[in-house]
């Protein structure tokens, strides 16, 4: 039976502005299937019933229906703020906090004719790459219940996979965008550092966290990410230098068209290689075989090639990365009720010198600066999405902090380095497993290559068709 999410975004916004159906509507379906399956899959935190449902009446009284977004539901990631509504950050600390401002990048959505569901689950801080915290039950893979959704933005990824969401926001700062997209079946893009006005990355410590879309389909990725975009005049209103000029076009036109032969390198080597062992499960491998062979069935050219090894890639990021949880706000007393990595995160980090940020800074710096020279000669670099199946509910050490870290680098050792470089990475859902979980490989792009990676994207969705593949709650 027909039911309005089994339309992708483009459909429904499409349905919405022939007058078929009214935001209302569209809202209100979403609404009853989170009251029906929230409980099973963990995907929000807060719903917002009451307040979506008066801002989609009041939606055409608003924004134009020009806007990108006009009329379609999305979630806020729990990590960003929405004034008069309950913000966690995924910490039993904030349990009950409501703040009374709105962060920049919800404000901007809004303004693109978003419309608010409510808060998607997310882990302690947006630290760890699974979404399991103390404040609400863990982001379930619609897959397959019994294992995780990835993290951080785990509750956006099943809220789009089992159609509670036609499209998410979500947040990457070591691959929270991809991760859960790869985990459950969907399309997850990074966009290169300073594309995104209202999270451009210039401000997180080492220009890691941005913005980025979780969508079933590279066309609806698009959508979203060019709504995050926020043109002014057909440009990027933009307060830093991206290092690829914009032309204008929105990034919607690549992933529909689809057009493009590229000359692409492909690797299995992650710059964790030297300090964990990483080693490929085989569905991972068949993933990527998949990516592999059907990039060189639409004729692009493909080479092999491994990264250089490099021994200051781990320890500079893991400083970063404690380095980054040091401000958290909780003192004495309050750390004991934050979650035991998060804790291990925080004094870790505080007990950081000046000197071993500042060295850890320029160790990724020049690994920054060395990644861009030997990817100089690619349109794209092709690399596994996970290195495992998505992990069990669970499967992460609760205690120990320094083997949680090391399980999380086993499973995702591909992702963080798009974030230290800056680059454009997306995720594509080209492989499911034997025992029908789903598995993906990443394209990593040159900076500002958004278009290719969206043009290359939509000549493998065309292939493999995806966008048919659904969970049972479908």
């Amino acid at each position: 039976m027909f039911e309005l999410h089994h339309l992708t975004a483009q459909e429904q916004w499409d349905w919405l502005h022939r007058g078929e159906i009214t935001p209302a509507e569209l809202a209100e379906h979403y609404l009853g299937r989170i009251d029906r399956l929230n409980d099973e899959l963990g995907a929000f935190v807060t719903v917002t019933r009451r307040e979506a449902l008066q801002r989609a009446a009041d939606l055409p009284d608003l924004v134009p229906r020009s806007a990108v977004l006009w009329g379609l539901p999305l979630g806020d990631k729990d990590l960003s703020q929405r004034a008069g509504v309950r913000t966690t950050f995924g910490s039993a600390l904030f349990e009950d906090f409501v703040p009374d401002s709105t962060d920049e990048i919800v404000t901007v959505l809004d303004a693109a004719g978003g419309v608010s569901l409510g808060k998607t689950n997310a882990p302690e801080f947006g630290l760890p790459s699974y979404t399991e915290n103390r404040v609400a039950p863990p982001a379930r893979n619609p897959y397959d219940v019994r294992l995780g959704a990835g993290g951080s933005s785990g509750g956006a990824a099943v809220a789009v996979a089992a159609g509670l969401l036609p499209v998410a926001p979500g947040s990457d700062g070591g691959g929270s965008v991809r991760i859960p997209a790869a985990a459950t079946g969907l399309v997850g893009l990074k966009p290169s550092r300073g594309l995104v006005p209202a999270g451009a990355g210039i401000a997180s410590l080492g220009g890691l966290v941005v913005p980025g879309p979780l969508a079933r389909t590279v066309a609806d990725a698009a959508m979203l990410l060019d709504a995050m975009i926020a043109r002014v005049n057909g440009r990027i209103a933009h307060p830093f230098t991206l290092r690829a000029p914009d032309d204008g076009a929105p990034l919607l036109g690549a992933a529909v068209r689809g057009e493009g032969r590229f000359q692409l390198a492909v690797m299995t080597t992650s710059p964790w290689d030297s300090a964990y062992d990483i080693a490929l499960d085989p569905e991972a491998q068949a993933a990527f075989d998949v990516a592999v062979r059907e990039l060189n069935a639409v004729g692009h050219g493909l080479e092999g090639i491994a990264l250089l090894p490099d021994d200051t890639y781990a320890p500079a990021f893991r400083t970063i990365w404690q380095a980054g949880a040091a401000g958290i706000p909780a003192e004495g007393a309050e750390l004991e009720r934050v979650e035991p990595l998060t804790r291990w995160l925080i004094e870790r980090g505080r007990a950081l010198s000046a000197r071993d940020l500042s060295s850890a800074l320029a160790a990724l710096a020049a690994y920054e600066r060395s990644v861009l020279a030997q990817f100089s000669s690619f349109d794209a670099v092709v690399t596994p999405a996970l290195a495992q199946t998505p992990r069990p509910i669970g499967w992460y050490d609760a205690e120990d902090g320094e083997r949680n870290f090391a399980q999380q680098v086993q499973y995702t050792p591909f992702t963080s380095f798009a974030n230290v470089t800056g680059l454009p990475a997306i995720t594509l859902p080209v492989h499911v497993t034997p025992d029908g979980l789903p598995m993906g490989v990443q394209l990593i792009g040159r900076p500002g290559g958004e278009a290719t990676l969206l043009a290359i994207g939509a000549q493998l969705e065309r292939r493999l068709r995806w966008h048919r593949r659904h969970p049972p709650q479908w």
